[in-house]
């Protein structure tokens, strides 16, 4: 099963990742893949470009069937194993709609992180501007407080929609380990920190864990003051 799917790959990609994950989750082991460097525009190359003509990654295939938006993957993935691996939609009507808002709002999440971590890969050196980082900045800690409140609210031990852990953590986990691979304080965040401290030590979590984040566990110090 697992061996007619190919993912496409970058280390340290949160849209990768969490097609990693969901694989994991659904006891998908065993399937090809290959892992490119961004740095070296690996995901511009032909090979990725006749798969995803946006010539980005994830690229995942499975038989003739290619899926690149990692939401939609991840989506895919437990339609089509609704019955193997964990259960990734919850049954209850209150975490399943849960689960979908933080979801989507995920998306939001990750694009206000990318404006801080990545503004100099962006923004070309010429159109850019302290002002508009501090802004990105600001903006940044505004959706993490959000984030703080709703882990709050749902209390200690807890993912995303519940008890359970589902698509919602799929999708935002690898979001917020960046934060902390880009040195956010546990101390300034400490729901954040408890929910990252929790679903660190997952199966698929570590299984999937960026390769070059184990080789250099260090980090950067981009958000040390956020």
């Amino acid at each position: 099963m697992a061996q007619d799917m190919t993912l496409l790959w970058g280390s340290g990609s949160p849209p990768c990742w969490r097609v990693m994950i969901a694989l994991e989750e659904k006891d998908l082991q065993g399937y090809n893949q290959k892992l490119l460097s961004f740095e070296k525009n690996e995901h511009k190359s032909q090979e990725v470009l006749d798969l995803n003509p946006r010539g980005q990654l994830p690229t995942f295939k499975h038989g003739d069937i290619i899926v690149n938006e990692s939401y939609a993957a991840c989506f895919y993935l437990e339609s089509q194993f609704k019955s193997q691996g964990n259960k990734l939609i919850p049954d209850s009507q209150t975490e399943q709609a849960l689960m979908y808002q933080r979801m989507f709002e995920g998306s939001t999440f990750y694009d206000k992180l990318n404006t801080v971590i990545y503004y100099e890969w962006y923004v070309p050196e010429g159109e850019r501007h302290d002002s508009a980082l501090t802004r990105n900045k600001e903006a940044l800690t505004t959706e993490l407080k959000l984030w703080e409140g709703y882990l709050q609210k749902l209390g200690s031990n807890t993912c995303l929609a519940g008890p359970t852990f589902s698509l919602a953590d799929v999708i935002v986990f690898p979001t917020v380990a960046t934060l902390f691979r880009f040195g956010m304080s546990a101390e300034r965040y400490p729901n954040l920190g408890a929910y990252y401290a929790l679903l660190k030590e997952r199966p698929s979590i570590k299984a999937s864990w960026p390769p070059h984040w184990l080789e250099n566990p260090k980090g950067q110090d981009t958000l040390k003051d956020i």
